[in-house]
Formats: structure tokens, C-alpha cells, sequence
């Protein structure tokens, strides 16, 4: 009895008098006949190709997995109109570039040189990566523009609220606290949670996306700085006498007596310290880590209210009141830099994240910009009443408070700014002036509490999920705390140039080399090292080489002493010489003796 597949092909064939349309199942029983004759004709090759050798059978597999290869590279049988990976455009690559190639040294040091390749392997292969995923980040800063002749500068938050949607509109709010104020205001690193401090005691803790109030206490004093730590699980209050350690709780973890009348405090991240600078002229580090206090400086440049940090290389910035900025590292009691930035006293300072520019205000009325590489001005601008708070954002927006007015600039350090980008009002004179990072909000701390400024084009669009996240879990923190700490900057590396860290310092290594050839009597480097020969038995163990070397070596050590001790001994030998035939004895007269008197 004929299958169903074969009785369709003859209704086929008798209906219409033509071939039969080839179906995929058709071919199978044909296969099947002929699979004697296949696996008869397979046989046959395979025994030729064991007559003619090794040669010959090591070719055959390599073109059945190459066909095999190619069967499951092309299901449909076409080639690929697109071979290999997508090109990546030269501006993208240059954009995730790391470091340029390095120097690979001589034939005898292969590891060294092994190393360098894989290092710059890895490192290429990681700029490629990012760059093929640049197009998975769709989000983009996009700015605030008006209509035709309409300053944007004109627009009023409420505007700008009722027209994006709800989730952004959200983000702009006022909070009336006119009993406390005014505020310092700090965002965390995530920009998630909000830290509110009122100049007569008020501290609230803030989850400002979802308006949850975290914690709020009134400490019974005057705070003069606030500003979250490492994770917004805890932060620091800069208050009247002493510097406290809160969590998110509102529980006093700390009273630290040593940094007493504290003004501004600065938090680096990466290096887990907090700075803080006091009315008695004195900047002071604490790694929070271990809650050590790691340097004290005494800059004897009087009050230290005006205070700011580099994010490039964790340089501590301080304006003071006549008219210089210092920057600071803990590794040395004499500041770094001094510059001259105004006639009159700094009343603010901040830099931006790429550590280039520097903004400053100043009593005089003028707001500078400065490249930090070359510490020369750039810009400089006449503000009728002088700003008394600046602030750089991510993307490069800068805002200045000047009395109860929020003034934001667009493109400050690359083009000449004459108007401002977007100005508000508030209902006191602003205390504290901070963008909020990766969202377009500018927080704002007054007398009469606190006010949200939707800003757009101020975040970063983008954020990195292994350092900032700002939609992280209870656990996710936990994770990235023990990997931050592991991986915590010790404070010594703080310096005005990352890049030289892996430089070597040819001076300082011949003045010591010098130092320890004078103290030795030898040079330990002029003779070549003792390389032991290879000894079989298990004697050539890494202990037993050790052993042997160190043997040599004292060996060499104790005949260079005593060829030193000698040649010490012969020239004191010859100096007692001379003195005893300089020495005339008293018995012994001169011809000279009759001139004496």
C-alpha cells in the first residue's frame, strides 16, 4: 500500500499531467533505498584514503568539519552579504580610547614584554566592546529650546512642569521650611537620596524620586556643613563644636573631637576620606574606612569657608580671603598651587568632573574661569552682585546664586556666555547650591527650605550599573561596598597628576642608589647577579635556589667589607705616617730655631 505522501504525488502527477511539485519528505525514502549504496560508496573512500596515509585522512576531516562548518554557518545555503563583525566608525574608537601603545622593552625581557601584549589585547579588545555598545545607550541629553525670538531664560519652572510628562514634572517641588533655614543641600552619589541641613539644627533625609521621608532630627545646634558619605547608609554633619557621624536612621554613630569647628566638608569617593576645613585655619583628613585620621594641615590663611574638590585627581581646592585659590594634597604641609584669582575675597569655587576648569567668584564682582593644566584664565564675566554659589553639573551647565536668584549658563568654559540659559526665583537668599547626578534637577537651599529646579541637559543620560546605580538593591550595595573597599585608593597616590604614578622617577632612584653606595662602601648593582645552576633530585627547589643565592651573597658581601676595611686601614696607616714625620721631637734642633723669640 502506497504512503500518503506518494499517493499525493500521483494524484498530482495523473490531475494535471506535470512533474511533481519536490516536497522536503519526498526525498526521504529515496534516501533511504539508496543508503546502502551511500554507506557502500562512504566505506570505499574512507579505505582509499586509509591507502594513501596520514596526509591524505588529516585533509579529509579538515574538509568535512570546514563543510560542517560551513552547514551550520549557512542554513539556507547563501553566503553572507555581511561577513565577519560590523565595522566600528574611527570617532567612536577614539572616543573609548585608554592609553596609547607602549614601549616594549628588549629581546631578554619576554615576560615583561609578554605582559605589555596582553595588557594592550585586553585593553583594544575593551574599546571595541564599548564601542559596539555605545548604540545600546539611546538616552541622550537634550536641551531647553523656545520658540521662535523666546529666551529661554524666560520660562518659568511651572512652564517647563506642565510641559513634560508627569514622572519629570514631578521633580519640581518646594519644600517650605522657613522655621531652620537656610539649607546646605548634597545629593548622593547614586543622586537618589537627598541630605537637608538647617543652619539652627534641622537634618532630614530625603528618597526625593519617591518623596519618602528617611529620617529627620534637629540636633539642638547650628550646622554649618552636611554631606553623605561613602553610601547614603551614612553622613556627616559639620555642627557648632564638633563633627558627628549619623546613619540613615538618624543615629549618632561618632563624635570625632578632633575635627572641631568644622565649615565645609568635601567626601572622596574613591579614596574613601573625608576632608573638612575649619575656622581655625586647619584642613583635616579622615579615612571613614577605619576611622583614622589621616593628615592636619595648618594652611595659616585664616577662616576656610569656601571649599571644593577636583573629581580628576581628588585635589582639595580652597578659596580664601585674599583673593588666592590653594590646592591641597595630604601628602604635603605646603599647599600645591596658589593662585591669584581676584582682588577681592573668594566667595565660592568648584571644578568640573574632567578636572580641566576651574569657576570661581569673588567679592569683586567677577565670576573667572580657569584651565587648570596651564593655571591661566580663560573667561571672565561682570555679575552686578557677584555669586555667592556656583555649581558645575555633568554635562558642563554651570549655576550661580546671586541673593534669591538661580542663574544656570550654557557652554561657560568653551564660548563666550551673554546671557544665562535659565534663571528662577526663590523665596530666600539661596545657602546651597548642588546638581543632582544623572537627572536633570538643580537642588537648591534657601531660607525658606528647599526648591527643586528642573534643569534640561544638566545629568549625564547614561550611567555606569557598577559604580553609581541609582536603581541598586539593599544586597547590590552591600556588593559594591565590599568591592569599593578592596579596591579604595590609599591617599599617598593623591597627587596634581595621575598619570605620572606609572613613571619612574630616574632622579630619585640615583640619588638613593648614590645614598646606598656610600653607606655600603660598594656598589651592589656593578656585579651581576648569581644564577645557580639547575640541580636535579628536587635540590633545585625554590627554597634551596633562595638559599644558594643568599649564601653567595653574603660571601661577596663579606669580601667587599673587608677589601673596604683594608684599603680604610692602609690610609690611615699612611696619614699616622706623615704625622709622625711632620711631629719634630723636642731633643731635635732646627736651623730656623734661632730666629724665635
Amino acid at each position: 500500500m502506497a504512503s500518503p505522501s506518494e499517493a499525493a504525488v500521483n494524484v498530482s502527477h495523473v490531475g494535471n499531467k506535470k512533474k511533481p511539485v519536490a516536497r522536503y519528505w519526498d526525498g526521504q525514502p529515496e534516501e533511504g533505498k539508496d543508503g546502502n549504496k551511500a554507506e557502500k560508496d562512504v566505506g570505499q573512500t574512507e579505505e582509499a584514503v586509509q591507502q594513501k596515509g596520514p596526509e591524505a585522512q588529516k585533509a579529509n576531516k579538515r574538509k568535512q568539519d570546514e563543510d560542517q562548518i560551513d552547514a551550520h554557518r549557512f542554513i539556507s545555503g547563501k553566503s553572507d552579504p555581511f561577513p565577519g563583525l560590523a565595522p566600528i566608525p574611527e570617532d567612536r574608537l577614539q572616543k573609548f580610547k585608554r592609553k596609547d601603545t607602549t614601549k616594549k622593552p628588549r629581546r631578554q625581557h619576554y615576560k615583561l614584554k609578554d605582559m605589555i601584549t596582553r595588557s594592550e589585547e585586553a585593553s583594544e579588545m575593551a574599546q571595541k566592546q564599548a564601542a559596539r555598545f555605545d548604540l545600546l545607550l539611546p538616552e541622550d541629553a537634550g536641551f531647553l529650546e523656545g520658540d521662535e525670538d523666546e529666551d529661554t531664560c524666560t520660562i518659568s519652572q511651572e512652564d517647563i512642569s506642565e510641559a513634560v510628562d508627569i514622572t519629570s514634572g514631578s521633580k519640581y517641588f518646594n519644600l517650605k521650611l522657613n522655621q531652620f533655614g537656610p539649607y546646605r543641600v548634597d545629593y548622593s552619589k547614586t543622586g537618589r537620596h537627598l541630605l537637608l541641613g538647617g543652619r539652627r539644627g534641622h537634618i532630614a533625609c530625603v528618597d526625593w524620586v519617591s518623596k519618602q521621608l528617611m529620617c529627620e532630627i534637629n540636633v539642638m545646634e547650628s550646622v554649618n556643613d552636611v554631606k553623605w558619605l561613602h553610601s547614603e547608609s551614612m553622613y556627616a554633619v559639620a555642627q557648632k563644636k564638633w563633627l558627628h557621624i549619623y546613619d540613615s536612621s538618624g543615629i549618632e554613630l561618632h563624635c570625632i573631637r578632633k575635627f572641631n569647628d568644622v565649615l565645609r566638608m568635601q567626601f572622596l569617593p574613591y579614596h574613601f576620606l573625608l576632608a573638612t576645613a575649619s575656622a581655625t585655619s586647619f584642613l583635616q583628613y579622615l579615612d571613614v574606612s577605619v576611622g583614622k585620621e589621616v593628615a592636619a594641615i595648618c594652611t595659616k590663611t585664616g577662616r576656610l569657608d569656601v571649599m571644593c574638590q577636583n573629581p580628576h585627581n581628588a585635589i582639595v581646592h580652597l578659596g580664601h580671603h585674599n583673593g588666592t585659590v590653594s590646592l591641597w594634597s595630604p601628602n604635603q604641609k605646603e599647599a600645591l598651587v596658589k593662585m591669584l584669582c581676584h582682588q577681592g575675597a573668594v566667595r565660592s569655587v568648584t571644578v568640573d568632573k574632567t578636572g580641566t576648569y576651574m569657576v570661581t567668584s569673588g567679592m569683586d564682582k567677577k565670576l573667572k574661569v580657569y584651565d587648570i593644566r596651564a593655571f591661566k584664565p580663560l573667561k571672565s564675566y561682570f555679575l552686578p552682585a557677584g555669586a555667592s554659589c556656583l555649581s558645575l553639573s555633568q554635562r558642563g551647565l554651570l549655576s550661580a546664586a546671586t541673593g534669591d536668584i538661580v542663574q544656570v549658563y550654557r557652554d561657560v568654559c568653551s564660548a563666550p556666555v551673554t546671557k544665562p540659559y535659565m534663571a528662577h526665583r526663590v523665596r530666600g537668599t539661596v545657602w546651597g547650591l548642588h546638581f543632582c547626578p544623572f537627572e536633570d534637577v538643580l537642588g537648591v537651599g534657601h531660607g525658606d527650605g528647599f526648591t527643586s529646579m528642573l534643569t534640561p541637559g544638566a545629568g549625564e543620560p547614561n550611567f555606569d550599573g557598577l559604580d553609581s546605580n541609582p536603581y541598586r538593591s539593599a544586597k547590590q550595595r552591600q556588593e559594591w561596598e565590599v568591592k569599593a573597599l578592596l579596591e579604595k585608593v590609599q591617599p599617598e597616590l593623591i597627587s596634581l597628576d595621575p598619570t605620572e604614578l606609572g613613571h619612574v622617577d630616574r632622579a630619585t632612584f640615583e640619588q638613593r642608589h648614590q645614598d646606598r653606595v656610600q653607606a655600603l662602601g660598594f656598589d651592589p648593582l656593578a656585579k651581576e647577579k648569581f644564577a645557580p645552576r639547575y640541580k636535579k633530585k628536587g635540590r633545585s627547589s625554590a627554597g634551596n635556589v633562595e638559599k644558594r643565592k643568599k649564601q653567595v651573597a653574603h660571601v661577596d658581601t663579606r669580601d667587599e667589607i673587608k677589601k673596604t676595611v683594608a684599603d680604610k686601614m692602609k690610609k690611615e696607616k699612611g696619614w699616622k705616617m706623615r704625622e709622625n714625620k711632620a711631629a719634630v721631637s723636642p731633643s731635635q734642633k732646627s736651623a730656623l730655631d734661632r730666629f724665635r723669640k
